[in-house]
């Protein structure tokens, strides 16, 4: 297997073109038109200012630097002000981490889940599940591609299997249809274990989205109470024009919880008794959390319990979200956005309104030319057993410099990440395993485990 190995941080390497940048786009302009697939993959949507790197079709021994475009629509971001407390160390020993590729050949890979077993799924954002076993692609899962709008930030972009899917064989996923509004879908599988029923298809949700392609939000996943959650973006442009992030009558800009056990009236689902607007008159029952701007990635800690979120930023701060179970898990947490980006005030520039809000427990800055970074890419709470130093450790990406940083998973509220990585590929989603190690994948096509 080709592996990349661990660089230094002022590394740089040779780029090929980006077909998926604008799925995580940190500064995003006003995009209205709807892109369209290609025979040879995806018309992205026209860059953002912040996020015009390209990739390479295979890792490079240097580390990743991105290249800015010098010119774009993207809404500017005000000059930050410091709102909250300075952060701490992690406090965590250096550590080797590289990435052994698994797969390469993959249709934009976005996403990667595990149904229980020995199977990695990879979710391709083309409108294709595939399984991938014994270090190759065995076949295809599920086809949506007929239902979808793509590519940019739409597409086919979250996957979850029910935490009885051994028994049940339902399974969730997320894609935006045709007009561009967000679907969240139920799917069982066949009387084959490694197809699903194409005919099973039970719409669950519809978000409308009617005005900007992007912000759509992509992972899905069930919480350790057996509640589906879902990350919403804010509903696109850039600054968040209509404010969705603050308002608790739209699902935009939140963290959604439903019980796809339970119906309600006409709902496929049902609002849990324990959701924090629940019954409340011009709020939506769904909302769990909210002030988010673009909640692309999220886990759950599976030994806490606790829910973390990597939040696409605007144009400065990237940032990483920590709710505790034993300070529950996120019900009725405001992140902050728009008053916020990160630690810091967006609206008004100085003097933000800080109380109620929950600060970020890391954040970083893009850098000169998105060298740092342009778009967070959430990952997961290390509980594997294969590399015993990470033990304890969330790790995250970027998507245009292919950093990867850690931080302590019980450690102070306020942490500055720690650069473990410059990998030398886009990195576009996250994965864990049944065993609890991580799997990374990447613009280029490539699965990588991360070792």
């Amino acid at each position: 297997m080709t592996t990349i190995r661990r660089t230094t941080r002022g590394s740089v390497a040779a780029f090929l073109p980006i077909v998926l940048v604008a799925l995580f786009a940190a500064a995003c302009s006003n995009q209205q038109q709807t892109p369209s697939a290609t025979p040879t993959g995806m018309t992205s949507i026209g860059l953002p200012a912040t996020a015009s790197a390209t990739a390479s079709s295979e890792p490079s021994a240097g580390g990743a630097t991105a290249s800015p475009s010098g010119s774009g629509g993207a809404t500017a971001s005000p000059s930050p002000t410091a709102a909250g407390p300075s952060p701490t160390a992690s406090g965590l020993p250096s550590v080797h981490v590289s990435l052994s590729r698994v797969v390469a050949g993959l249709s934009s890979p976005v996403a990667v889940s595990s149904a229980g077993d020995g199977r990695l799924f990879v979710v391709e954002q083309t409108g294709k599940i595939v399984i991938v076993q014994g270090g190759a692609v065995t076949g295809t899962f599920l086809d949506v591609s007929g239902s979808i709008s793509c590519c940019g930030e739409r597409g086919l972009l979250g996957l979850a299997f029910h935490p009885q899917y051994a028994s049940n064989g339902r399974f969730f996923v997320r894609y935006t249809d045709t007009v561009g509004d967000i679907r969240i879908s139920e799917f069982h599988v066949s009387s084959n274990s490694n197809a699903a029923d194409p005919g099973s298809e039970k719409i669950l949700l519809t978000i409308a989205h009617p005005s900007f392609a992007n912000h759509n939000g992509g992972v899905i996943a069930f919480g350790p109470n057996g509640y589906l959650y879902i990350g919403t973006g804010d509903g696109g442009s850039g600054g968040d024009p209509n404010n969705h992030g603050q308002s608790l009558s739209t699902l935009l800009g939140k963290m959604l919880r439903i019980d796809v056990d339970h119906t309600s009236g006409s709902a496929n689902y049902a609002i849990p008794a324990g959701n924090p607007f629940a019954g409340q008159a011009g709020r939506r029952g769904e909302i769990f959390a909210y002030g988010l701007r673009n909640p692309y990635s999220f886990s759950f800690d599976r030994s806490t319990g606790d829910l973390w979120i990597g939040d696409v930023g605007q144009n400065l701060w990237e940032e990483v979200d920590r709710a505790t179970a034993a300070g529950g898990g996120g019900r009725g947490d405001n992140f902050g956005w728009s008053v916020m980006e990160g630690r810091h005030c967006y609206k008004p520039a100085a003097g933000c309104n800080t109380a109620g809000k929950v600060l970020p427990i890391a954040e970083y800055t893009h850098g000169a030319g998105d060298s740092i970074g342009c778009a967070i890419i959430g990952g997961f709470v290390y509980r594997g057993s294969a590399n015993p130093d990470l033990a304890g450790r969330y790790l995250f990406g970027d998507n245009c410099s292919g950093h990867i940083w850690d931080i302590a998973a019980a450690g102070p509220a306020s942490q500055s990440p720690q650069l473990l990585i410059s990998s030398g590929v886009n990195i576009t989603g996250w994965g864990q395993a049944t065993d609890g190690e991580l799997y990374v994948v990447a613009s280029n096509g490539t699965l990588y485990h991360l070792v």
